[in-house]
Parts: structure tokens; C-alpha cells; sequence
């Protein structure tokens, strides 16, 4: 396709009732809180975990792609204390629905984690270069990265904003 069509979407603030079609919010808890359903929410079953700092550069809210990961949740956090945008839509069989696409605004010291098939784009976020504690399976980026063009299938890019 060659000419692209620009969808709007605006940033939403990160709330559990919000996110919960997608995975769950994580907050800080006092040392020694036994276990929550958010924290049993992790599912690295389906090989070895991976538990990384990943470095990202220059993520400003736009893409024309979505991604998923089938066999795995995924956990992110800002490891720089500050907040970032992640944008989501439901698992589904087929494509992503475009229609469903949210973003929110995660704040600094929150993480969140992403349930199997969940659509997502991002991390975005202000600035040159920042830094995210990730967990996944090892080999999610080489065998479980479902990533769907938007611009080739559909002639879309997404830009974020705030309200």
C-alpha cells in the first residue's frame, strides 16, 4: 500500500480494572505480603525464562506494527524510574482488531504484565534511550514473535496522545 492512513488513539492512565483484558498491574508491596493473583499471573511453562535488562532508543508513541508472544506472558518495568506508554489489544486467533488498540501511560515504579497473545506495541517513552527489566521465555524473540504489519496489511501507522 502506498499511501498510509494515521489512526489516533489517545493515552489512557494505567488502572487494573483498565488493563485487566490484557494482563495485570503490578505495585509495590510491603516486604513479606504473601503472594498475589497478579504475581501467579506469570506463565514461563513453555521453556526457560528470561530475565533481562533491555536497552531501547528512540521510541517515540507511533508504529505500524503489533506483536504478540503465544507461548509466554511478558513482564516489563522501567528499570530508569520513569513512566512509559505501552499500547495493547486483545489476543485474538487472527489479526489484531485495530478498533480495540488502547495505550496507557504506566508510571514510573509500576510494571505490568501481559497475558499470552496479547497485541502490544512499545515501550514508548520521552527521550533519547531508556532501559526495561523484561521477563519472557529465552527464545521468545527468535521463535514466538508474531509481529503483524500494519502498514502493509492495512495501510496504517498509530500515533498516540494524550488527551
Amino acid at each position: 500500500m502506498t499511501d498510509t492512513r494515521i489512526v489516533d488513539k489517545t493515552i489512557e492512565p494505567l488502572t487494573d480494572e483498565a488493563f485487566a483484558p490484557f494482563g495485570v498491574v503490578l505495585h509495590s508491596l510491603e516486604d513479606g505480603t504473601p503472594c498475589t493473583p497478579q504475581e501467579a499471573s506469570l506463565d514461563l511453562a513453555e521453556g526457560a525464562p528470561r530475565f533481562y535488562l533491555m536497552r531501547l532508543e528512540d521510541k517515540p508513541p507511533t508504529f505500524t506494527g503489533i506483536t504478540r508472544h503465544r507461548r509466554t506472558t511478558q513482564t516489563l518495568l522501567s528499570a530508569d524510574a520513569r513512566e512509559w506508554i505501552i499500547a495493547v489489544a486483545p489476543a485474538t486467533d487472527g489479526a489484531p482488531d485495530l478498533d480495540a488498540v488502547r495505550a496507557f501511560t504506566v508510571p514510573a515504579g509500576v510494571a505490568i504484565t501481559m497475558a499470552k497473545g496479547t497485541w502490544h506495541s512499545g515501550p514508548f517513552f520521552e527521550g533519547d534511550a531508556m532501559s526495561f527489566v523484561n521477563l519472557e521465555l529465552e527464545d521468545t524473540n527468535i521463535v514466538d514473535h508474531d509481529t503483524y504489519r500494519l502498514d502493509r496489511e492495512l495501510g496504517v501507522r498509530v500515533n498516540l496522545h494524550v488527551a
